[in-house]
């Protein structure tokens, strides 16, 4: 340990040469003399609690040139959106290195020789000859220097001298993400550090982590089992001095304070209702960015709580709602229960009598259509109702060959889900064919990595697809945003698509070939599990089949040779895009891209990763990405099964079910030849 606080490792020879340092591997934590290399590892990442040392949500890191503060999400480790950048003005250059200097400065240098303080001034209260000095990314996301007197008589502690960002309760406002607390809590500022308090009626889901997210005491009932009105299950807490601001699923005005707590009241799916002047925004579970406010005249929290001495004391002597006499209460199911029989019968005559004169009238024949699709258990939504539960479609995902892919809420009597609503092209005759393509092949699917279909539109010159919706985006979004994601979380990605693969291919009653496999077209669930997405490109085999002949389809880069040789086609061209699309995401970059004259050879992705592959370049391969070269036999192995998979000629690729064995382990994989032998 040197007095500067840099532990080394040195190699024991006469001139020990240093083997590791800590300051070359930061985690949380800087020193005087300490800096952070643009390009070298220059990362800090806080813990996760006070107390406990490991991962936690926030992250230091140099990004477009610049030192951003962002939290991350847990598990997968993305960041989301900064929260803080050391340069707001491109003018003064690019950030190159974050320094803490042996005065107890931390400053950035940029490209442009400027010197910009990430922490402001400290007037002049910084003394290295008094103080030990340290900066820490603390578990709450804030940058803080702290002081330590080196005298160390009486009781001394470390003491906060400046911190970034002045507010972390309001600098964090992303979309996604629970925000500075986790989730259903509230941030406020108190002695210049965040606190994470719970709303009334809620509580720590862990005790011992203030900032995990809090719990409701209680279950928000609704459905069938709920037989009491909500006035005699719930009450509604008023409380003025925070805020959720993201995250309301409904907005009503102008409402009166009484109208939107009976609206939060007698709807199930609320939990928190507030009013702003006379707008109501009704939110539900779990509540994010929550964070104190100033009380305001106009600005209400209504907190739906339950009615119960269990939960709350306060309520022990208030006067509940009796029970029902038992007596008098089987009574009256009993005569319920014989009204309901009695009319049941009735009613069934009647309808057995109603459609036995519909179906006899022969100017109401009609021959059913294909489109009906009778042989599936989807559900079947008209037109009006979709058109209602994506706003008009107002809301757009995504576009594609297909069609374009909206963004809807189907809302029943006890639940609101989210949904993927695909409106396939209405003018195009061919889509007529994909859409009854789609809907046979899907709706016989089931599997954690498919995305499931729900139903579908066949009304008029209207064809509509509804899938259950996937919260984290494509494959594609991951893979190739701003930040790479941790090497487990790719390795299960992979692991993912190659078991929707095999359950297409060798596990359905019918074959099918997707035919356009590709980044985009895996979604990523809340769970983060990858799920393969746009069957309309699909082609489904009969039992007798094993090729089929159809025109191109795919996407370029993906496109397996054979496409181009007006040939018959089998599965093996979904084995060739993955191949491709394994490579991507062992190295986090698109198969096809431009670069400069020097890195000519990097362009295309499938030539580079067999040059890396046979001169033992894999480092090179994957840029230095110390996760995946720490597990360099999964790297190899993967890199050589990718390039199996995209050998020119289909007979020499694995199938997927090979494939997906090899990837885990069970079968050797043997070095590849070159995936094109005539170049």
């Amino acid at each position: 340990m040197l007095n500067n606080g840099n532990f080394v490792l040195l190699n024991g020879s006469s001139e020990y040469e240093n083997v590791w340092q800590s300051f070359d591997n930061p985690t949380d934590t800087l020193l005087p003399n300490q800096s952070l290399q643009l390009g070298l590892g220059g990362v800090l990442t806080s813990r996760f609690t006070d107390t406990n040392y490991t991962t936690g949500r926030f992250q230091l890191y140099f990004q477009d040139f610049n030192v951003m503060l962002s939290p991350l999400a847990f598990p997968s480790q993305l960041r989301y959106n900064p929260y803080y950048h050391a340069i707001n003005d491109a003018s003064v250059g690019n950030a190159s290195r974050l320094v803490f200097d042996k005065s107890g400065e931390i400053y950035v240098e940029t490209t442009g020789g400027t010197r910009n303080r990430i922490l402001p001034q400290v007037d002049n209260t910084l003394d290295t000859e008094v103080n030990y000095y340290r900066a820490t990314l603390d578990f709450s996301g804030v940058f803080t220097l702290y002081a330590h007197p080196r005298n160390t008589s009486g009781q001394p502690r470390w003491r906060i001298m400046n911190y970034v960002p002045d507010n972390i309760c309001d600098a964090i406002f992303n979309d996604y993400g629970s925000g500075s607390c986790g989730y259903n809590s509230y941030c406020s500022m108190e002695n210049d550090r965040p606190t994470c308090n719970c709303p009334y009626g809620y509580s720590l889901v862990d005790p011992s982590n203030e900032s995990g997210g809090c719990q409701p005491n209680f279950t928000l009932a609704c459905g069938a089992d709920v037989q009491q009105p909500p006035e005699e299950l719930y009450e509604m807490h008023v409380a003025k001095n925070f805020n959720f601001p993201l995250g309301d699923y409904e907005k009503v005005e102008p409402y009166s304070q009484q109208e939107c707590q009976q609206a939060c009241l007698h709807d199930c799916m609320c939990a928190v209702a507030i009013l702003e002047v006379d707008t109501c925004w009704m939110k539900r579970l779990p509540l994010g960015n929550g964070r104190q406010v100033p009380i305001r005249d106009q600005h209400f929290v209504y907190i739906k709580t339950r009615l119960s001495p269990d939960f709350y004391p306060g309520l022990a002597n208030r006067e509940l709602p009796a029970a029902p006499d038992s007596k008098k209460e089987n009574r009256a199911k009993s005569i319920i229960l014989g009204s309901l029989i009695a009319s049941l019968v009735v009613n069934s005559i009647l309808l057995a009598a109603v459609a036995l004169f519909f179906l006899l009238k022969p100017k109401l024949k009609k021959v059913i259509q294909a489109s009906a699709l009778l042989e599936t258990n989807l559900h079947s939504f008209s037109f009006e109702a979709l058109k209602e539960a994506t706003e008009d479609f107002c809301k757009e995902l995504g576009r594609g060959s297909c069609g374009i892919v909206y963004k809807g809420k189907l809302e029943t009597a006890d639940s609101c889900n989210v949904i993927a609503v695909k409106r396939l092209d209405r003018l195009a005759q061919e889509r007529e064919k994909e859409f009854r393509t789609e809907l046979s092949a899907i709706g016989k699917t089931s599997h954690k990595n498919l995305v499931r279909l729900i139903g579908f539109c066949d009304q008029g010159i209207n064809r509509l697809l509804v899938y259950e919706f996937m919260s984290n985006g494509t494959l594609a979004d991951i893979l190739f945003g701003h930040s790479k994601p941790i090497w487990n979380l790719r390795v299960g990605f992979v692991l993912g698509i190659a078991r929707g693969l095999v359950y297409l291919h060798e596990e359905c009653d019918s074959a099918i070939i997707h035919c356009d496999i590709k980044p985009q077209n895996i979604l990523i669930d809340e769970h983060f599990n990858a799920k393969i997405s746009d069957f309309g490109l699909a082609k489904l085999l009969l039992f007798d089949q094993s090729r089929t002949n159809t025109m191109i389809r795919g996407t370029r880069g993906y496109v397996a040779p054979e496409w181009f040789k007006n040939v018959a086609v089998t599965v093996k061209v979904d084995v060739y895009s993955f191949g491709v699309m394994l490579l991507e995401n062992i190295c986090c970059r698109r198969s096809v891209m431009t670069m400069e004259p020097e890195e000519e050879e990097k362009a295309i992705l499938t030539d580079w990763a067999y040059d890396c592959c046979v001169e033992g370049r894999l480092h090179a391969l994957v840029e230095n990405d110390r996760e995946a070269l720490s597990d360099i036999g999964r790297l190899q192995r993967w890199v050589k099964i990718a390039i199996w998979c995209i050998q020119e000629d289909p007979e020499m690729r694995p199938t997927m079910g090979k494939v997906n064995q090899m990837l885990e382990g069970l079968v050797e994989v043997a070095n590849p030849p070159s995936p094109n032998p005539d170049i």
